[in-house]
């Protein structure tokens, strides 16, 4: 039975990431000779395990039709959401009439074009007997402070057990799908990733302890830090 399960890939990529402050959407920016899009892309497509990776843009995009990568059989275009929930359902959409129900999705953000490839066979061997599914993540390790909204420091939090949480966020096809359906319908406010959509539905997803250089690019300064790790991993970037 196992043999059977496929696995899927939902990026979502139809945000403008403002705290960029750039003209194009953050996934559009150049690093190296590849936008930021395409280097990610690029990894998962060189990852055997993948059957198809389900890229959701906004349906204004202007710029991926520019992207030769596009033209890969095994990524197939959705239009995605204002939410990146919204964005997520248009790919499981897409794929209800190809995945079964205990397939594996795993869900990566666009921004994070050093992920391992390590790290995606780590998730998937640690999670393959799992009956919910579970994210990539690192420990917090830093000091953690809780403040007023002026600033002012209210609390040390206790950060043994705390976790950050990164992607992949990988869960069962059927239920990823309906937990999100529900979260959205019940209009919950804290579904900010695909796992806290599996927590509002009563289920606990397992953490994964991935790479430190998995990291989201939202700032201009995390540009120059993705292009360090990525020829740290042996990607050109200049």
């Amino acid at each position: 039975m196992q043999n059977s399960i496929q696995y899927w890939v939902i990026v979502p990529a139809a945000g403008v990431g403002k705290r960029m402050g750039q003209q194009c959407p953050k996934q559009y920016l150049q690093l190296g000779q590849y936008t930021i899009l395409e280097h990610t892309l690029r990894r998962l497509l060189k990852f055997p395990l993948f059957t198809k990776i389900i890229v959701a843009l906004a349906d204004d995009d202007p710029y991926a039709e520019q992207l030769s990568i596009f033209d890969e059989p095994n990524i197939i275009k959705v239009v995605g959401g204002k939410e990146r929930a919204d964005s997520v359902l248009a790919g499981l959409n897409k794929l209800q009439t190809q995945a079964s129900e205990n397939d594996w999705v795993l869900v990566h953000d666009v921004v994070r074009p050093c992920i391992r490839h390590s790290d995606l066979q780590q998730l998937i061997t640690t999670l393959s007997d799992h009956p919910v599914g579970g994210i990539l993540g690192v420990p917090v390790v830093d000091t953690i402070k809780r403040t007023s909204e002026q600033g002012v420091i209210k609390q040390t939090v206790d950060r043994h057990l705390l976790w950050r949480a990164f992607t992949p966020q990988m869960f069962r096809f059927q239920l990823l799908f309906d937990s999100l359906q529900q979260a959205l319908a019940s209009d919950a406010k804290d579904i900010t990733d695909e796992a806290s959509a599996i927590e509002h539905a009563g289920f606990q997803p397992l953490m994964v302890e991935g790479a430190e250089d998995n990291i989201k690019i939202t700032r201009p300064a995390d540009l120059a830090l993705a292009a360090f790790y990525l020829q740290q991993q042996g990607i050109p970037c200049e």
